[in-house]
């Protein structure tokens, strides 16, 4: 290599190290400041990924940056789909470094899984011999296979299959045709990710990417650039009678429904999670509102398959208020934050702070800026997973 190109690849391995987690955006600040050019820093990032090193996903609008674990033990995959070439079209995404093994029967599979325990399983649902859905419940339902990682990927409609295959217990659900380069970046850091094992849910932008989107907003000339709140009403009803995993199911079906649209539409609407029952949402108001319009539109038509799910049976032939006025009833309800109001609550928060050193907020914080403070519903992280909780309570950082 020539001595007069800088080698950065150890810089890149260090701030992500640091982080656990970094931006594109910020990489290419860093590369700035060191007189390093965009594409330089593309290229290095690129053999970084080649040598599986580190592995990118967009999450929430944001491309970012995971550090992976150096192994010497192979992991082992088992895919599911009864067609021969998709088959084959999934293996060849999935890439090398990993054992794979291929089914083209449900039952088949479903022995062979108890017996070999894999660490990850990609499953199609309309299977010969037993279908996708039962398969994943049997896996996660099996104390010595729950930690075992299942990937839905399905043709079948998404609106009742995608709410089932996280009820299940998947932990992603896939829509075909699927995209390959997207399919292999969740399989890397699902299985390689260097630190707290990766969530879709929890692993969405936190506190620091909705600081800066904060800061974005409130600097921003006009008023372009629209932050939100998204939250889902009456989840906490929802968990205290269904369960707290039930409350974190529908959780990760929003998370899951936003990440699609914005990948759908090939949006940059910014999508982040506050740890509670909403969500943060930032970008044009135009592109903000005709997502947001698409997500409640769509978690509506999921509702029934919802209700259904906790015992809740519809009268036939399609009486609009089929399950009574005692049902706990959810929605998504969007509050765009105006500026004046965002900027007001931000310069309460900075009267405490050292000016000189702002740093990112933390959750509470976030919340009096978007008017959260009502929390009901907290989510936290420890070494059994997610875990949710009604009312307060402290965040696992």
């Amino acid at each position: 290599m020539d001595s007069a190109v800088p080698d950065i690849k150890s810089d890149i391995i260090s701030m992500i190290n640091d982080k656990q987690e970094v931006t594109y955006n910020e990489l290419r600040s860093f590369a700035s400041s060191m007189s390093i050019g965009e594409e330089l820093l593309k290229r290095n990032l690129k053999e970084l990924e080649i040598a599986n090193t580190i592995a990118s996903r967009s999450s929430g609008g944001i491309l970012t940056y995971y550090l992976l674990q150096s192994e010497n033990v192979l992991r082992r995959i088992v895919i599911v789909e009864d067609d021969k070439n998709i088959n084959k079209l999934m293996s060849l995404s999935v890439g090398k470094g990993f054992e794979i093994t291929q089914f083209y029967d449900g039952k088949e599979a479903v022995e062979k899984i108890k017996c070999e325990k894999p660490d990850l399983v990609i499953l199609d649902l309309m299977l010969p011999g037993l279908d996708g859905l039962e398969i994943c419940q049997t896996i996660k339902k099996n104390p010595n296979l729950s930690d075992t990682i299942v990937i839905i990927v399905s043709a079948m409609d998404a609106t009742s299959n995608r709410f089932k295959g996280i009820k299940y217990g998947a932990d992603y659900y896939i829509k075909k045709p699927f995209d390959p380069v997207e399919l292999r970046s969740l399989v890397t850091i699902f299985l390689k990710k260097k630190g707290k094992k990766f969530d879709p849910l929890v692993d969405l932008p936190n506190e620091d990417k909705i600081s800066d989107a904060v800061e974005k907003a409130v600097k921003e000339d006009d008023n372009s650039y629209e932050l939100g709140r998204l939250r889902v009403n009456g989840l906490a009803e929802f968990a205290q009678r269904f369960g707290t995993d039930s409350g974190v199911t529908i959780l990760r079906l929003v998370s899951q429904l936003m990440q699609d649209k914005i990948r759908e539409k090939g949006s940059d609407v910014f999508v982040g999670f506050l740890n509670g029952d909403d969500f943060v949402v930032g970008g044009s108001q135009s592109k903000t509102e005709k997502l947001i319009a698409e997500i409640q539109a769509e978690f509506s038509a999921v509702l029934p398959f919802i209700y259904q799910s906790e015992g809740y049976k519809p009268i036939e032939l399609g009486i609009e208020d089929i399950y009574g006025a005692e049902t706990p009833k959810l929605d998504l309800a969007y509050t765009p934050i105006q500026k004046d109001y965002l900027m007001e609550k931000r310069s309460e928060i900075l009267r405490s702070k050292d000016k000189s050193s702002i740093g990112s907020y933390t959750y509470e914080e976030l919340r009096h800026m978007f008017g959260g403070e009502d929390l009901d519903i907290t989510i936290t992280r420890g070494q059994g997973g997610v875990r949710l909780s009604i009312g307060k309570g402290s965040q696992d950082e």
